[in-house]
């Protein structure tokens, strides 16, 4: 049976620490952004590396089950092609689905708006590929 708690409350959280993020420290919530930029040596760096360790820590505090792996049904090759993807088009996007999607669509951002509707058809077409025409 489906359950809408989980999902409510955990979109209801991300809601809320990109607004914290906006309102307190004037960023958005983007995290090929921050990423990007914790690899930099600036002085306000140490905000983003907190972050990234809140999103790697996160799930195992909240996690009542215990840790697995999961299991990928992909060639090693596919998996680092997608990952290479997936960064290009996050530069050539200027963000990635979290910054695009939660923070540009919750500021009504036309760029942001049209970047998450080419960012779904692409997926739908990419699923279509990979499983109907090449057979993964």
């Amino acid at each position: 049976m489906m359950t809408y708690i989980e999902p409510l409350i955990g979109g209801i959280i991300l809601g809320l620490s990109a607004l914290l993020l906006l309102f307190v420290n004037g960023r958005i919530a983007g995290i090929s952004g921050i990423v990007s930029q914790s690899l930099s040596l600036r002085a306000d760096s140490a905000w983003r590396w907190i972050f990234i360790l809140g999103l790697i820590i996160g799930p195992f505090l909240l996690s009542d089950t215990k840790f697995t792996l999961p299991v990928i049904d992909s060639s090693w090759w596919m998996i680092a092609v997608g990952g290479l993807l997936v960064g290009f088009g996050s530069v050539y996007g200027s963000g990635c689905t979290s910054g695009h999607g939660i923070c540009g669509i919750g500021r009504m951002s036309k760029r942001s708006i049209s970047s998450v509707l080419v960012f779904m058809a692409t997926a739908a077409v990419t699923v279509f590929i990979i499983r109907h025409v090449i057979g993964g």
